[in-house]
């Protein structure tokens, strides 16, 4: 196989080099051309001369796409997928297959100005991302695909989305922009730049974003409508050019997101369940009875959640200061601290359940009709489901030698995330909750014991959590040029990685409406335990430490200006982690990748210009982290944790190239192809005692990877009308991108098929560009998002062996409006 594979790379690359490319170098913009300026190894250079596959969006094609997420981001990338199982808030993202689930590190690190987002160590939050409002003002975004570990800051095996903000210049200049759009959407962004000094420029940049929810409530209890957007975000960049050799820039940005939160709709119930999953399934059955008698559409959903929100603040420094102490040799450090908080509180299946057939057999009045919520997911007063600080620091020593043979980077970094205070769910099942915060509760769900009576079986369970994670390192990396074409890259790098913290797990089981009969939750190893004080449930035994070294080696060669070749092998690794709420599997070990590749760049010009861009890759992948369901044992609740899978092997063709035609006609196009395989799975034992009695995964040996389409393509096309300057710069835009069905994480083999896997997409989006409009200051413009009204699923959360119950979460419908900007100053 892996011969197959290498012959392949040899072929693509071959293929590549046959492309036209012309002797002299392409001078042209960032919309499209051979000298777009990245710095995917921390240090700017042409695209064309890196030897990764990277896709690049300017600011112009962000605000063409409507991008205002690294959730929309994904919607445009063919290597990048996106997991939406808690919402948009709460995404996380895959590329070339490596998939990131709740708890675990990410696989694809997203930075912001060089530095990683602040964490975000909560339940759900599995972002470790950047806050919303974050894609304003941007000189470009980068999506580097494979192994980053030896230049970033952050383990990553999938890749790294870098995400460059504009710097203050020495232009008083800015825009105003509004956009107003369907489901009442509004906008307002706003860019002042102000050269104070000569060597002193201030930057300030505002966001304001407000959209109604695309679903639809029919429940008449909480929000009506869901998967809203309502933030703000501001950012306020300094630099001050302390002397011609040393430089300092700040900074400072912020964002408040306030939205309703994700819904998801019921779609599927096992008649077959037993149980108590016997009586979720019925109660689904149920609803999706309802909802067809209703005559529901995809985007209607039915939520029984009176307190639905999700709260999250972000603020985050940035500073940088690069010195020039040479004309070979640049001391860069850059220093940051931020800090992250959620409060949230959400309907976990997205449930209005009620008493029938089955289920009434669970009700305390033995009556068709009665209510209760499976599983509600809330902040207890005084609390967050998640709040950690991140402090970093970096400092890179980059230089030449004399000759310029040789360019290096040497650095040194470190990462220290703390709780802020206890982050702490209040998490009530088998309720039925007029107000979650303060438990004002009933406890309709009984069961008949003999001997025993009629017991109530609600609960509410309340696990609070401190986790500190250390992730330092040190790294070099160089480049020595064998001869004026030939090139040799060596690069490692030795991390120190270690998370600690302690969990008290706590549990009102069975809620009784005013008795305080606390105990503990783990009776792994707290069994029978009052819990008065929470202290009484303590466990400090979540710690898992890692050190381990990752490399690259990479031959480039460049027969033409225009041309380059590369060959690589690379060394991926991410950290293992910890889960509180996994009793008695609480802990998982590193993962690792041995990545192989191949590529090759060429650009070219004259009547025809542009650039086409291609790479294959082997990536063979061990102990891969994976999402797995931890089955309740009669009686309790099931829950999540992650486990080391076993082995896979991920293989595929990465293609990207833009041709402008006479200048006036320009196609973008972005492909992949993937292939992926799960060749061995070990499921680790439950010990005894625990509250869980087994482990469920999503995947079976000969399983692709979830998040992984085998083809995908995007293809914009842009056609600049020939008008007069005076009259301004007119352009017409498509872009279509196809996505083949793809496997769902976090849901059992056992599931029917609707609930394992994503079906095909195919959105069509288009924009229309007037820029300088009759020569004024006005920027207009319309767009429109998945223009044939595609309703589809992105995610499902898993629940169908533990409770029989299958929902989907929905993708975007038809977005569509118009944007106007004045441009103002030089």
């Amino acid at each position: 196989m892996a011969k197959n594979i290498v012959s392949k790379l040899l072929v693509g690359a071959a293929f590549a080099a046959t492309i036209p490319a012309a002797a002299n170098a392409q001078s042209a913009n960032v919309d499209g051309s051979s000298d777009i300026i990245v710095t995917a190894r921390r240090s700017e250079e042409r695209l064309q001369d890196v030897p990764i596959s990277i896709t690049v969006y300017s600011q112009a094609q962000i605000a063409d796409r409507n991008i205002a997420t690294a959730t929309d981001l994904a919607s445009y990338t063919p290597s990048l997928s996106v997991n939406q199982r808690y919402g948009a808030e709460k995404a996380s993202y895959a590329i070339r297959g490596f998939n990131q689930d709740a708890y675990t590190a990410p696989t694809v690190g997203i930075y912001f100005a060089d530095v990683v987002g602040v964490r975000a160590q909560g339940g759900t939050a599995s972002g470790n991302t950047v806050g919303p409002g974050s894609f304003m003002d941007l000189q470009n975004v980068q999506v580097l695909k494979g192994p980053q570990g030896t230049l970033q800051g952050r383990n990553t095996t999938g890749g790294a989305i870098l995400l460059v903000p504009n710097k203050p210049t020495d232009r008083f200049e800015g825009n105003i922009e509004g956009t107003i759009s369907n489901y009442r959407a509004r906008r307002l962004q706003g860019v002042v730049n102000l050269p104070l000094a000569d060597t002193f420029k201030v930057r300030l940049a505002i966001d304001r974003n407000k959209r109604d929810g695309f679903l639809h409530n029919k429940s008449g209890i909480g929000p009506d409508d869901y998967n809203d957007l309502n933030y703000f975000a501001a950012r306020l960049s300094i630099l001050a050019e302390l002397t011609p050799s040393l430089e300092n820039y700040t900074i400072a940005h912020y964002s408040d997101s306030h939205p309703n939160g994700f819904a998801a709709r019921l779609v599927a119930c096992d008649p077959n369940a037993a149980g108590f999953a016997a009586l979720t399934a019925s109660s689904t059955c149920e609803q999706i009875a309802r909802q067809k008698a209703r005559g529901d559409r995809l985007l209607d959903v039915d939520v029984n959640n009176p307190e639905a929100y999700v709260k999250q603040k972000q603020w985050q420094i940035i500073n940088t200061t690069t010195w020039q102490a040479s004309d070979t040799l640049t001391v860069k450090n850059i220093v940051s601290y931020g800090e992250f908080r959620e409060r949230s509180s959400f309907s976990l299946y997205s449930d209005n359940f009620t008493f029938t057939n089955v289920a009434a057999a669970f009700s305390s009045a033995n009556q068709v009709g009665g209510r209760y919520q499976y599983v509600i997911l809330g902040t207890q007063p005084g609390y967050n489901t998640a709040a950690e600080s991140t402090f970093t620091e970096e400092l890179q020593l980059q230089g030449t030698t004399g000759d310029g043979r040789l360019r290096y980077v040497v650095g040194g970094y470190l990462e220290f995330s703390r709780p802020i205070g206890w982050q702490q769910y209040q998490v009530p099942a088998f309720l039925n909750c007029s107000a979650i915060a303060t438990l004002q509760c009933t406890n309709p769900t009984v069961v008949d014991v003999p001997g025993f009576g009629t017991i109530p079986i609600g609960s509410v369970l309340r696990p609070r959590t401190q986790l500190s994670f250390n992730n330092n390192g040190v790294f070099a990396q160089g480049t020595f040029n064998i001869s004026d074409k030939l090139a040799l890259t060596l690069g490692g790098r030795y991390t120190f990685d270690k998370i600690s913290g302690v969990t008290e797990e706590t549990a009102l089981n069975p809620f009784v409406p005013g008795l305080d009969n606390l105990t503990c939750y783990d009776t792994l190893r707290f069994p029978n335990t009052p819990a008065s004080d929470p202290s009484r449930c303590r466990f400090a035994g979540l710690k898992t430490e890692s050190n381990k070294p990752t490399w690259l080696v990479d031959v480039d060669y460049k027969p033409t200006s225009d041309l380059l070749l590369y060959a690589k092998y690379a060394r991926g690794y991410r950290q293992g982690g910890v889960s509180p709420i996994g009793i008695g599997a609480e802990i998982w070990q590193p993962e690792s990748v041995d990545a192989y590749e191949v590529g090759a760049k060429a650009s070219f010009r004259g009547a025809v210009s542009g650039y086409f861009n291609v790479a294959l890759f082997y990536n063979d992948f061990k102990n891969q982290q994976i999402s797995a369901g931890l089955l309740p044992v009669p009686g309790g609740s099931g829950s999540a944790t992650v486990i080391n899978l076993g082995k896979s092997r991920i293989q595929g063709l990465e293609a990207d190239g833009s041709v402008t035609l006479f200048g006036a006609l320009r196609f973008d196009l972005g492909y992949t192809y993937l292939d992926t395989k799960v060749q061995k799975i070990t499921i680790p034992p439950v010990p005894a005692g625990s509250p869980y009695v087994g482990i469920s995964v999503s995947v079976a040996p000969g399983d692709p990877l979830p998040y992984s389409p085998k083809n995908r393509v995007s293809l914009t096309a842009t056609y600049t009308l020939p008008l007069p300057d005076s009259l301004g710069k007119l352009s017409l835009g498509a872009t279509y991108v196809h996505t083949d069905k793809q496997l769902f994480n976090s849901v059992t083999v056992t599931a029917p098929d609707i609930l394992r896997h994503q079906p095909a997409t195919d959105l069509l989006n288009l924009n229309v560009n007037w820029d300088h409009a009759f020569g004024q200051p006005v920027d207009l413009a319309f767009f429109a998002t998945n223009v044939t009204n595609q309703i589809y699923p992105v995610a499902t959360g898993g629940a169908w062996e533990a409770a029989g119950l299958g929902d989907w979460l929905m993708g975007q419908p038809r977005m569509y409006g118009f944007r106007l900007r004045y441009n103002f100053g030089q």
